[in-house]
């Protein structure tokens, strides 16, 4: 019988819950792998699984993408499917994607308690369909683990019974341990790209309200470039084929051009980021590896659910207009960059691992 199900789909999750799989194949946890096809299948394979050395996912139900509503309604039936054939002990989801949002409703209808990986986080932006899916997840959660203090909070405050919730800190800092540890030399990576350490500005800019506004993402790629122009900096935005392929080629006139490059895997973006003088963004992921690695970041939204970043002065938000863009990434040049990392020294994924009700020691289910 499987003792842990681990249901994901996107890129993020992958990374962050591959950790947790691991920790899970060295202690002899029997567990399956449910990937959703959220974002798709072959490139979450090439990009994630094969660098942190998971196996392929157990079951793939290649739900693919389309409206929030009908993905998540069909991934909701495809996943209580799969669960049924698994019959776990535990589903594990991960974050605030549909995924994690139908993972979670599913399992809690079912037999299996519900664990969800990185609780408690909260923009409190309610027009983001996210935050609706961080939160739904959170209140169905049996076991539900904090990546702070302060999302361990958040919980309490909204009446989650303390019991239930453990802090553990980040996944991510367990992930990008591995990637420095086992992936190609930053060098080879640089080379690659025809980059020099600190020598360039990382834009990754992705969400759809600003990667499909044309003029809201010409607006940040010129306020990044005027950026670059003024430090010196070559500006660069890491683009995967599927997200160039629906945003295309809009790179604005100026003194210092965006140049676009294609890192295949997670590993070589991380080396990018790590490399990079500052990166502009609009992804929390990104915000958060930023802090971890010491980049300082800029974030083109109104509200970030890691506030922990801006507190501790590794993170700049708001600015989406060029002058905004450029004024605050000429801020983060300026800053120390000395800020003491909120997520964490590692070991998330074994504390995961441990608060869940299985015996791994033995490798037998707590009922």
């Amino acid at each position: 019988m499987t003792e842990v199900a681990f249901v994901l789909g996107t890129e993020s999750e992958a990374v962050r819950l591959a950790p947790v799989i691991r920790a899970c194949e060295r202690r002899g946890v029997d567990h399956a792998v449910i990937h959703t096809g959220e974002h798709g299948a072959e490139t979450l394979e090439r990009s994630v699984f094969d660098g942190f050395d998971v196996p392929s996912p157990d079951i793939a139900l290649d739900v693919g993408s389309g409206p929030h509503g009908r993905q998540t309604g069909t991934m909701l039936a495809a996943i209580e499917r799969a669960l049924a054939e698994t019959d776990p002990a535990v589903a594990v989801v991960h974050g605030d994607t549909n995924s994690a949002l139908a993972g979670a409703v599913a399992a809690s209808k079912m037999r299996p308690k519900v664990a969800h990986v990185e609780a408690g986080l909260r923009s409190f932006d309610r027009s983001a369909p996210a935050e609706t899916n961080r939160v739904i997840a959170d209140h169905v959660a049996d076991y539900l683990f904090a990546t702070t203090e302060k999302a361990r909070w958040y919980l309490v405050r909204e009446g989650v019974t303390e019991l239930r919730i453990t802090v553990t800190g980040s996944t991510a800092v367990d992930a990008l341990e591995r990637v420095r540890d086992r992936s190609r030399p930053e060098r080879e990576v640089l080379d690659e790209f025809g980059l020099r350490a600190g020598g360039f500005l990382l834009v990754d800019v992705r969400r759809r309200g600003n990667a499909d506004d044309p003029g809201r993402f010409r607006a940040v790629l010129d306020g990044a470039a005027r950026a670059g122009s003024a430090h010196g900096l070559e500006v660069v935005r890491p683009v995967r084929p599927r997200a160039r392929e629906r945003s295309g080629e809009v790179v604005p006139d100026g003194p210092a051009p965006v140049r676009t490059v294609e890192p295949r895997r997670y590993a070589a973006f991380v080396r990018l980021l790590s490399a990079s003088a500052a990166v502009v963004t609009d992804s929390s992921c990104v915000q958060e590896e930023a802090c971890i690695l010491g980049t300082p970041c800029v974030t083109v939204q109104n509200a970030t659910e890691r506030s922990e970043t801006t507190e501790v002065g590794a993170n700049r938000l708001g600015a989406r207009d060029p002058d905004g863009v450029c004024r605050s990434v000429t801020e983060a040049l300026e800053s120390d960059g000395e800020w003491e990392n909120p997520y964490g020294t590692g070991g998330a994924a074994e504390r995961v691992l441990g608060a869940l009700p299985v015996d791994a020691e033995r490798g037998e289910i707590v009922r």
